[in-house]
């Protein structure tokens, strides 16, 4: 995994497999975005087997395979849909695509994994909600900075123990560094989506799963290019107020402008406060400290004010309960009307943003 660069996140898998050797085969379909690697780094740390990858790019595909020994590269994406042992694809395509990739997916029988934002506009939200409806599959999605982080999962487990009350406000960063060597979709709005709806949808996932709320309204939302006129319709600035169906509010802030100085490509954080206490989360590193691993979560309530420091002690349990959801049929991972809330949400924060540079 490289710190300096959001795109490649993806840390190492702690095993914790749920299944045994070949009970649940999974495939890579789409390696457009680095977060593949830690989908099915994930995936793997759950047990899963690696049987397949396929992109129209074969540079990509052999640098996969590097990766993975062993994983068969496909000719065609047919040649992985078409085999009956793959249970589940994992892809991370360019962002206005993944939606289609997952509805063929699942119309093969298969359930589908895909990078975060799951999609790109309501019309597609509609077309991934019927194509779930009519299949019977799951259109499972990696939000990364909750699932694949070890603060965020032990401050889901604080919370259901009750350890700061009723949550009332999520309150999120989302820094990113842009670096050097995007993909030409990368600052095409209508392939990735805008700000918003690409890495807000981070934040707005958290912000529904922390409050336990079902639904919310965007009551304000914001977008810039402050910086980077040499791309004009990327969004380099974006936040977002929202009020919850059960009166929580949230509000969240991502960005593009995280310093070649800092030590890693985002000083990501969140305070969650609840009606009994708060909870800091410091996900990746900390200022000052050079090389800091991160993992960092602080928790003042009526009975203790504690720092912990939880790199390798929580794990990533998601992709376990995902693994075991696909076999039983079940939800325990996550539902997927939430998954399908956090992506509408993020989609309409974006459209109904304010820009605050004047593009129109």
């Amino acid at each position: 995994m490289s710190r300096t660069d959001g795109s490649t996140y993806a840390p190492d898998p702690v095993p914790a497999p749920v299944v045994g050797p070949g009970e649940f085969t999974i495939a890579a379909v789409g390696l457009d975005h680095g977060h593949i690697y830690g989908q099915v780094g994930g995936l793997i740390g759950a047990g899963a087997e690696l049987a397949w990858v396929y992109d129209p790019d074969a540079r990509k595909t052999a640098a996969f395979a590097a990766r993975h020994p062993g994983v068969r590269i496909a000719r065609s994406e047919a040649e992985v849909l078409d085999d009956p042992a793959v249970h589940l694809v994992a892809g991370a395509a360019v962002t206005s695509e993944r939606c289609a990739l997952g509805i063929r997916v699942m119309e093969a029988g298969k359930d589908y994994f895909t990078d975060k934002a799951p999609l790109t506009t309501l019309e597609q939200l509609a077309a991934a909600k019927d194509a779930v409806a009519r299949t019977g599959r799951k259109y499972a999605v990696y939000y990364s900075e909750r699932l694949h982080v070890e603060t965020a999962v032990f401050a889901s487990q604080l919370i259901a123990q009750g350890a700061i009350g009723r949550v009332l406000q999520v309150i999120g960063t989302g820094p990113h560094r842009l670096g050097r060597g995007r993909p030409d979709w990368f600052f095409e709005k209508e392939r990735y989506g805008g700000i918003l709806c690409d890495i807000g949808s981070h934040q707005i996932e958290q912000i529904l799963h922390y409050t336990g709320a079902s639904d919310g309204e965007v009551v304000r939302s914001q977008v810039a290019n402050y910086h980077h006129p040499e791309h004009p319709e990327l969004d380099d600035f974006g936040d977002a107020m929202l009020v919850m169906d059960n009166g929580a509010t949230g509000y969240f802030r991502c960005d593009w402008f995280t310093p070649d100085g800092l030590q890693t490509w985002g000083d990501g954080r969140s305070i969650i406060l609840g009606t009994e206490g708060f909870i800091e989360q410091r996900k990746y590193m900390q200022l000052g400290e050079p090389q800091s691993t991160g993992g960092h979560l602080y928790l003042a309530n009526g009975e203790q004010e504690t720092a912990f420091h939880l790199t390798g002690e929580v794990g990533y349990p998601y992709f376990g309960e995902l693994v075991l959801d696909c076999l039983n049929r079940t939800e325990n991972a996550m539902t997927q009307q939430h998954a399908f809330k956090a992506a509408e949400l993020s989609v309409k924060a974006q459209l109904h943003a304010v820009d605050l540079t004047g593009r129109g």
